[in-house]
């Protein structure tokens, strides 16, 4: 199964067309100086201009700038656009002055990074799952140069790249050359992108097998022994960090025709779509895997979705579905385009999300050109550069019509020109015509979706119907001798379908065909709509609408569709009703494509319940509520230990330190010590909270606060109660102190107690 190059799909009027076109300003409003700063001064060159802020000058310098040569790569070829062709060549030649001025191939924004290449190559290797020899995740960081490269060569064949590429991956193959394979396993704890799928890529570009064997060396086995039997371990890790992996595992199964590693690739792709993934595509609470059986944590939690989750859980399914042309995997792959990545962009401001809530009644957060440089706004330069990219694919003598998005694709081999003409989703059919035909034969393969019924699928040629039957991919093949001018027009039914938590609890989400309906709820409280700079603006910490105030579906599971009705008179426009209270909503909700809300708060998971168990349910939800918001309504500033983004955003530091997961909860523990910086909102805060675990004996809680011990105690193991608290005074000498660096400390042949969170709070808890 082969693509076509991006180039030779041209994108025509639709949502999709014009959310490239909102990106591309986007991309050309970036100052590429500021950012190569960081390259230049790892180069030791003089910056034309300073960082940009946020991520981009507080550890992870210059990660966005191997992001942004990607998404330049992947615009010119999606656009042919001049002043993007412009950028992506000066961010290229930047880039070659830099890797020239190392010497050596280097090349990279890592702040001082030298030094650390320098301890790993002499095997002094000190990792974690946030950081390697006291730097963020100077690996993954280095991965995106990578990348940038890579890409700048396959979608634009820039030499250049080409050669910077082979250059830097020599001098990572020199950096490792004196380390044994479990020094190298060590290393890789540390979260590292997917420098495999990078090394495999160098290998077919160029047939050297030492990149191959760089490849293999790089691949986590901590992460693909169990995938190679069939096992599934992702509970409570953080999820964007092994997908890239797997990317890589499959890769390299690709190159060398390796089924075992492409099986558990694909184990991974099922485990992921069919057990952690909610209605939208998306994966993920608070970055990590939770509990198959509890996505409680989902609702509850504003930290939702991660988009770069579903961006490399997209990138794995091109993967995959290249070997195994099935319809299932474009599936997947057109409900989470459609209802997460489309959704991820601000129409009118092309600013990009991070975390997608799936808490009733919360809101999304949007980027700023000038402010943010999360990891999601890398990835989401890319997305909205690519979206020609799996609407359509061949084989030696089919032309299999993938996505229903209007387009123009030209088929060379076979002198072939298509036009895909609709108006989809809003009407459910699309049209294909021939514009220009060779001599050689070919199959038009179309897709029939997951969403609809084969039966009912109507299939005309020049205004006659077929019949012809899915065949075992989930394509209806069309075998003739084909003409220019020929006209298919294939009619897709749409039906109202709900889909249930994964775990299977009493949370629906509703769809229309393949888009995800949600209700707008208001825009009122959005705090921090537009991200500041702050190392945690890409959050939504706004007001929690508490969930006992959220409407309910009233009424029995088996009738959860009668609640819903489209406006036939409206193209997809929908209204919900049957909702508890009755009295607050009796003429129920309007319910709408979830990619057409923006800048408001949104229902996208709806809760049921019967009659007769209405009442005990909100009861339970109003207890829970209360002393969640009680504790969230004092708190000035929190962290979530063992969490990878929370603890990089409070500029965690650790000697002897590891993190753990038990009860559903991370939590850090050190034989050493660890230490957070939190923010002292307007010098208000006035004691540390702390929740502990407290399940094992040869454990204490020794607290330092910037350099002070405020709090000592020798923990007893109490099994009856594991999880505990303690609430310490914050000396009235650091009150004033607006950053204030807690640190936990072991005392001598003990352990620290399990952290799971520290907070600062304005007012005493109890």
């Amino acid at each position: 199964m082969s693509f076509f190059p991006l180039e030779i799909v041209k994108l025509s009027n639709s949502i999709f067309s014009n959310a490239t076109d909102t990106n591309k300003k986007y991309l050309l409003s970036i100052n590429a100086d500021r950012l190569l700063s960081p390259y230049m001064k790892e180069a030791g060159l003089q910056p034309k201009a300073e960082n940009y802020p946020n991520w981009e000058n507080t550890g992870l310098d210059g990660h966005i700038g191997g992001h942004y040569v990607s998404a330049l790569a992947l615009m010119y070829a999606s656009t042919g656009d001049l002043a993007i062709k412009k950028k992506l060549d000066y961010m290229i030649d930047e880039l070659e002055i830099c890797q020239n001025a190392s010497g050596n191939g280097y090349l990279t924004g890592v702040p001082n990074g030298k030094q650390i290449w320098k301890e790993i190559a002499e095997g002094n290797i000190k990792a974690n799952s946030f950081g390697l020899n006291n730097r963020w995740v100077p690996l993954y960081n280095i991965h995106k140069t990578y990348a940038g490269l890579r890409d700048a060569y396959y979608y634009t064949k820039s030499e250049k790249a080409k050669k910077m590429l082979i250059k830097l991956t020599d001098w990572m193959s020199n950096e490792v050359s004196g380390l044994s394979d479990a020094q190298i396993q060590e290393m890789l704890r540390s979260e590292h992108g997917g420098l495999n799928e990078i090394f495999a890529d160098v290998y077919e570009i160029t047939g050297n097998k030492k990149y191959l064997d760089l490849a293999h060396k790089f691949s986590h086995r901590v992460i693909l022994d169990p995938l190679l039997e069939k096992q599934d371990k992702l509970t409570g890790i953080h999820a964007n960090t092994q997908i890239p992996k797997v990317i890589g595992f499959k890769k390299i199964a690709e190159v060398e025709h390796n089924q075992k590693w492409s099986d558990a690739a694909d184990f991974f792709w099922h485990t992921v779509t069919e057990n952690r993934s909610v209605s939208i595509g998306g994966n993920s609470v608070s970055e990590h895997f939770n509990a198959v059986n509890d996505f409680s944590g989902m609702i509850k939690s504003i930290e939702g979705p991660e988009t770069c989750n579903t961006y490399n859980m997209l990138k794995l399914t091109k993967e995959i579905y290249a070997d195994s042309p099935n319809s299932s995997y474009i599936d997947y792959y057109e409900k989470a385009l459609y209802n997460h990545i489309l959704s991820s962009q601000n129409s009118k401001t092309g600013g990009y999300v991070y975390f997608t809530p799936m808490r009733p009644g919360h809101y999304r957060v949007y980027s700023q050109p000038e402010t943010s440089f999360w990891c999601c706004v890398g990835s989401g330069m890319e997305n909205h550069s690519k979206y020609g990219e799996m609407i359509y694919a061949h084989s030696n003598n089919d032309l299999y019509i993938n996505l229903f998005i209007p387009s123009k694709v030209t088929w060379a081999e076979k002198k072939v020109v298509l036009t895909q003409e609709n108006n989809f989703p809003e009407v459910p059919e699309t049209k294909l015509i021939i514009n220009s035909i060779g001599k050689l034969p070919f199959s038009i393969k179309l897709r029939c979706p997951n969403w609809t019924n084969a039966n009912e699928v109507k299939i005309l040629i020049n205004g006659k119907e077929i019949f012809t039957k899915k065949d075992a991919e989930g394509y209806f093949i069309i075998q003739k001798k084909w003409k220019k001018g020929d006209v298919i027009i294939m009619k897709l039914p749409m039906h109202i379908t709900v889909e249930q938590l994964p775990d299977q609890s009493d949370y629906y989400s509703f769809k229309y065909g393949p888009i995800v309906l949600a209700a707008p709820f208001g825009n009122e409280n959005q705090t921090g709509l537009y991200a500041d700079s702050s190392r945690g603006g890409h959050i939504a910490h706004g007001p929690q609408i508490p969930l006992n105030e959220i409407p309910t579906i009233l009424g029995d599971a088996s009738s959860i569709l009668e609640h819903i009705k489209k406006d036939e008179n409206t193209p997809l426009n929908f209204k919900i009703s049957g909702l508890y209270p009755e009295k607050n909503y009796k003429n129920g909700l309007q319910m709408m494509p979830f990619y057409k809300i923006e800048e408001q708060r949104y229902i996208l998971y709806f809760p049921q319940a019967d009659a007769n168990k209405i009442e005990t349910i909100q009861k339970a939800k109003t207890l829970e509520e209360e002393k969640t918001r009680a504790l969230d309504t004092i708190t000035t500033d929190k962290v979530k230990s063992g969490e990878q983004q929370p603890e990089s955003d409070h500029f965690v530091q650790s000697k002897d330190s590891n993190t753990g997961y038990a009860e559903d909860l991370h939590f850090r523990d050190a034989k050493g010590w660890f230490s957070y910086q939190l923010i002292n909102k307007n010098k208000s805060s006035k004691y540390i909270y702390v929740t502990y675990f407290d399940t094992q004996k040869n454990r204490n809680l020794t607290i330092e606060l910037n350099d002070k011990n405020i709090f000592s105690k020798t923990l007893e193991g109490n099994s009856g109660a594991n999880l505990q608290y303690a609430v310490i005074p914050i000396p009235e000498t650091e009150k004033d102190k607006e950053i204030l660096t807690v640190k936990f400390t072991a005392s001598e042949k003990s352990t620290t107690a399990q952290i799971v969170e520290v907070r600062l709070l304005n007012k005493e808890f109890k």
